[in-house]
């Protein structure tokens, strides 16, 4: 256990600033980043499917992982008017999928579950992933600390809940939250990670988003740790039921002490697209 939490601690005092400064810079960079993640993703995912004896069509798959945040970045910016053209494009992509499944899948290899797993391995990591682009870029441009801290103020709250809960769990026991799902779990974490939510909020405020001019109020920010702190934990939860389904501690080995990619931003997949539309409820976006 201590040897696994220093490789989690050594791997993001590099992670944590390096990705910081890819979100200042914004932009194609950033767009760079989340492809990669996004494809890196949808490959644990279709390992998952593979493991089950369902073959996705991987580089379909993979290929439209990696576009996808590069739409969401050109829809922001104004290159690609997606809100006029996106139903039409996501219809034509289905077609595409189907079209590729019919030549590529005989009926005695489950093409239904092929198609479904590679459509599912698009939409989870790629599609919600890509809420950071219109939460960095709605309303700043690159090179902007305000617009990293949008983004980040969000995965900090996440980063601090999923930290209060694992200790606060640990420190109190008591019933398991979903032990068919996740066995190590507790309701006394969950309260835990959702009370260190909310405590991260004044401190944030008082140290960035309000010297950068970006802050929320102080009761709508609770709020907005409030759903996060739960949904992130639900996110969590929901990445555990298909790591139940195959069999698998660790989406893979990729990040020393943490897993896979799956394993780092599970909870941050339910998280972004909330966040993104609790800054537009609130008109940050």
């Amino acid at each position: 256990m201590a040897s696994n939490l220093t490789q989690r601690v050594l791997v993001a005092a590099v992670a944590i600033p390096a990705a910081l400064g890819v979100v200042y810079v914004g932009g194609w960079p950033l767009v760079a980043v989340v492809a990669v993640a996004a494809a890196l993703g949808a490959r644990e995912l279709f390992d998952f499917a593979a493991r089950q004896g369902v073959v996705p069509l991987r580089r379909f798959g993979l290929a439209s992982a990696v576009l996808v945040p590069v739409l969401a970045y050109l829809n922001v910016t104004g290159s690609v008017a997606l809100a006029e053209w996106g139903w039409f494009l996501a219809g034509l992509w289905v077609v595409l999928l189907l079209t590729v499944a019919l030549f590529r899948r005989a009926p005695g290899e489950h093409p239904f579950a092929a198609t479904s797993a590679t459509a599912f391995g698009v939409l989870y990591p790629a599609g919600l992933a890509s809420f950071l682009i219109p939460i960095r870029h709605g309303a700043h441009d690159t090179f902007s600390w305000a617009g990293a801290w949008l983004v980040f103020f969000p995965l900090v709250i996440t980063w601090v809940c999923d930290t209060a809960a694992m200790f606060g769990g640990k420190a109190m026991g008591g019933p398991k939250l979903w032990p068919a799902i996740s066995p190590g779990k507790t309701w006394s974490g969950s309260l835990a990670g959702v009370a260190g939510a909310l405590a991260a909020v004044p401190l944030l405020n008082l140290l960035v988003m309000t010297p950068l001019g970006v802050a929320l109020p102080l009761l709508q920010g609770l709020g907005f740790a409030l759903v996060l702190g739960i949904v992130g934990q639900v996110g969590d939860l929901a990445e555990s039921l298909y790591k139940r389904e195959a069999g698998v501690k660790d989406s893979s080995a990729l990040i020393p002490g943490h897993g896979g990619v799956l394993d780092r931003f599970d909870s941050l997949y339910f998280v972004l697209p909330v966040a993104a539309a609790l800054y537009r409820l609130f008109g940050v976006l």
